[in-house]
């Protein structure tokens, strides 16, 4: 079956300036063109989702780029397409360390605020953080990004 840019964007949950800026930087080297107007098959889906991916966990346009003229190389670049997906995973599971840091101070604030309602003053929670040490509000986790 075939679908225009905008049924792919709104299936994809995407813009259709997001595809077109996607073909634009040479990243659906699949995507056939019928009188100049992109035309989208099932079989693009495969490629759009692992496309989607990528983006949305903030590996580098540069970095997909990569990946993508490794894919259109074929079997012989399958480690280093291999390489880039690791690299990807610990990128994750990193921004995955910092968010659940983040989480145990949002879970605290709402605990916080609950019980400062129920009380009906801050006054009643204000030292809280003191009485709490294991959640270690106050350490900023480290981040490996930008170096």
């Amino acid at each position: 079956m075939s679908y225009s840019i905008k049924e792919i964007a709104d299936m994809m949950g995407v813009t259709t300036a997001t595809l077109r800026y996607y073909d634009k930087e040479g990243l659906l080297p699949n995507v056939k063109r019928v009188n100049g107007i992109r035309v989208f098959e099932d079989k693009d889906f495969k490629w759009l989702r692992v496309l989607n991916c990528l983006k949305n966990t903030n590996m580098p346009i540069k970095e997909i780029k990569r990946y993508v003229e490794l894919s259109k190389e074929g079997d012989k670049t399958l480690q280093e397409r291999y390489d880039l997906i690791l690299k990807q995973e610990k990128r994750i599971l990193e921004d995955i360390r910092q968010f659940n840091h983040y989480l145990k101070e949002i879970e605290f604030k709402k605990t916080y605020y609950r019980e400062a309602i129920r009380a009906g003053s801050e006054e009643a929670v204000k030292d809280w953080p003191s009485s709490y040490p294991s959640l270690d509000l106050d350490k900023i986790p480290s981040s490996k990004k930008g170096k």
